[in-house]
C-alpha cells in the first residue's frame, strides 16, 4: 500500500500525506468510496481526535473534503479510538474516522477509517481510496455543515457499553494507579472507574497537545510500576494516546503485557465454556512461552502477522473469541470488533474479582522466553532480501538457535523503523544476536 499501513495512514503532521491539500481530498474520496462499498445511505459521519495539538488542523481539513462529497459530519472531540469503532456501529454511521497517531510520540498522526461495522477498512477498499485520491483534482467549492458537538451524550453510550461488557459490577474501593498517557482517555478513564467504585490515583491526564505519550502511558509505564510498588497499591493500568491499547502491572509492580492479557482471559473462557474451538489469536510477536504454556492447558494459538486488524480478521473468519497482541492490542469480539484498552483493562479486573484472585498469581503461571527488541530509524524501508547478505545472516543465527529460539525482523507498519526480534532461553545470547543484526543492517544500508 502507498499510503495506508497497518493501522490507517500516519506520518509526521504537516508533512506528506499530512497536508492540506492531501487530506481533504482523502476526506473527499472516502466519503464518495466507503458508503457505496456498505450500501449505507446515512449522509452523516461521526469524527474524533486524540489531544495532538495538530488533530484539530487535520480534523478539519477531513471534514472540509467529507462535507465536500455532500456529507455532515458530527465531530465529538477528543475521544478514544475504540469509541468512534463503537459509536459509528451502534448509530449506523456509513463509516467514522478517528485522526491519532496512537502510541507515537506527538510530533507523528495519522488518520484511522472505521467501517459501518466498526471494523478496519478491508486493504481492497484502502487500494480503491488511494486509488482515488491519486487522481482527484480540486474540490468543489463547500459550506461548513459540520456539527460540532460538546455534548456528552455519544460518550455516554460508549461509557455505558463499557459498563455493560462487565454486567455493571462495581469494584469497593480496589486500588489502581490510572496512566491516560496525557490522551485521548484522559476525560472518560478517570470518570467511568471512579463510577464503578475505584479508589484511583490518576497520572498523565493532563494534555497540553504535545506531551502525549511523554514518557508515560502503555508504550512507557515505568512511573506507573513504580508507584505501584511504592504505595502498595493493586494494579496498575496504563493506556496509549489514544486508549486502544493497555498494559497492566500487578500489585508487585511486574508488568502485564498483552500476552498475559491473552493468557488470563482464555483460561477464564475457557474454564466458563466461552473459548470456541479451544483457539486464541496472537500475532508473530507473542511470547514463544505463552504459546507453550496455552498448548499444554489444551488452548491453541493461531498465529497472524502484526496489526489488530489481521488479528480481527482470523477471529472473524474462525468465529474466535478472543486475540491480540502483546503490545496491549485486544480484541474481545464479543464486545468490540477492535483493540480497546478500557474494556481490556474492564475484563482483567472482572476476572480478579471473580475469581479472588491477584494479578501476579497469573504472572507465575508461565515462563517466557527471553526476548530482545531493538529498533533501527530508516529512511526508506528497503525489502530485506534486497540487502546483500540480510536474511542469509538472520538464517545463520536461526539454525544456531537450535530450534529453542526465533528471530523476526520486520518494517514497522506505523514508523520509520525496522523492528528485530530475537527470542531464546538465554538473555544474554538473545541480546547479541540482536545488536549483531542490527549492526549488519546498519552498515548494508549505510
Amino acid at each position: 500500500m502507498k499510503y495506508f499501513g497497518t493501522d490507517g495512514i500516519r506520518a509526521i503532521a504537516g508533512q506528506h500525506p499530512l497536508v492540506k491539500d492531501f487530506v481533504e481530498k482523502l476526506g473527499f474520496v472516502s466519503a464518495q468510496i466507503i458508503p457505496k462499498e456498505e450500501h449505507n445511505e446515512n449522509k452523516t459521519i461521526i469524527i474524533a481526535q486524540d489531544s495532538r495539538v495538530s488533530g484539530s488542523q487535520i480534523t478539519d481539513w477531513l471534514c472540509t473534503g467529507i462535507r465536500g462529497a455532500g456529507y455532515s459530519v458530527i465531530n465529538i472531540g477528543i475521544a478514544p479510538t475504540p469509541a468512534v469503532a463503537f459509536l459509528t456501529k451502534k448509530l449506523k454511521h456509513p463509516f467514522g474516522v478517528m485522526v491519532s497517531a496512537s502510541h507515537n510520540p506527538a510530533e507523528f498522526n495519522g488518520i484511522k477509517f472505521f467501517d459501518q461495522e466498526g471494523k478496519k477498512l478491508s486493504e481492497s477498499i484502502e487500494a480503491k481510496i488511494e486509488t482515488a485520491v491519486d487522481s482527484q483534482e480540486d474540490l468543489p467549492e463547500i459550506l461548513d455543515n459540520t456539527i460540532k458537538t460538546d455534548d456528552d451524550t455519544l460518550i455516554s453510550l460508549y461509557s455505558t457499553h463499557l459498563k455493560d461488557s462487565i454486567n455493571n459490577i462495581t469494584f469497593d474501593k480496589t486500588k489502581l494507579v490510572l496512566d491516560c498517557a496525557n490522551g485521548a482517555t484522559s476525560t472518560i478513564a478517570p470518570q467511568l472507574f471512579e463510577e464503578l467504585g475505584f479508589d484511583i490515583d490518576t497520572i498523565c491526564c493532563q494534555p497540553n497537545g504535545k506531551n502525549i505519550n511523554q514518557d508515560c502511558g502503555a508504550t512507557a509505564p515505568g512511573e506507573t510500576f513504580r508507584l505501584v510498588k511504592k504505595t502498595e497499591e493493586t494494579i496498575g493500568v496504563t493506556f496509549d494516546g489514544d486508549g486502544d491499547r493497555v498494559i497492566m502491572c500487578d500489585e508487585n509492580g511486574e508488568e502485564i503485557d498483552g500476552d498475559d492479557i491473552i493468557l488470563i482471559s482464555a483460561l477464564y473462557l475457557k474454564e466458563k465454556g466461552f473459548l470456541k474451538e479451544n483457539k486464541v489469536v496472537v500475532t508473530v510477536m507473542s511470547n514463544l512461552g505463552l504459546i507453550n504454556y496455552l498448548k499444554s492447558c489444551g488452548i491453541t494459538c493461531e498465529i497472524t502477522q502484526v496489526g489488530d486488524k489481521y488479528v480481527f480478521e482470523k477471529l472473524q473468519e474462525q468465529n474466535l473469541a478472543i486475540g491480540g497482541e502483546n503490545s496491549g492490542h485486544i480484541i474481545f469480539k464479543k464486545f468490540s470488533d477492535t483493540g480497546d484498552g478500557i474494556l481490556s483493562a474492564l475484563q482483567i479486573l472482572k476476572i480478579l474479582k471473580e475469581k479472588n484472585q491477584k494479578l501476579s498469581y497469573y504472572k507465575k503461571l508461565w515462563k517466557r522466553y527471553s526476548q530482545k527488541l531493538v529498533g533501527i530509524d530508516v529512511e526508506e524501508k528497503i525489502p530485506l532480501e534486497n540487502i546483500d547478505g540480510f536474511l542469509q545472516k538472520q538464517k545463520e543465527f536461526e539454525t544456531s538457535l537450535n530450534g529453542k529460539g526465533r528471530i523476526f525482523t520486520r518494517y514497522s507498519g506505523t514508523e520509520p523503523k525496522l523492528r528485530i526480534l530475537v527470542e531464546c532461553e538465554d538473555a544474554n545470547k538473545a541480546e547479541q544476536i540482536a545488536k549483531s543484526l542490527q549492526k549488519f543492517y546498519k552498515e548494508k544500508v549505510s
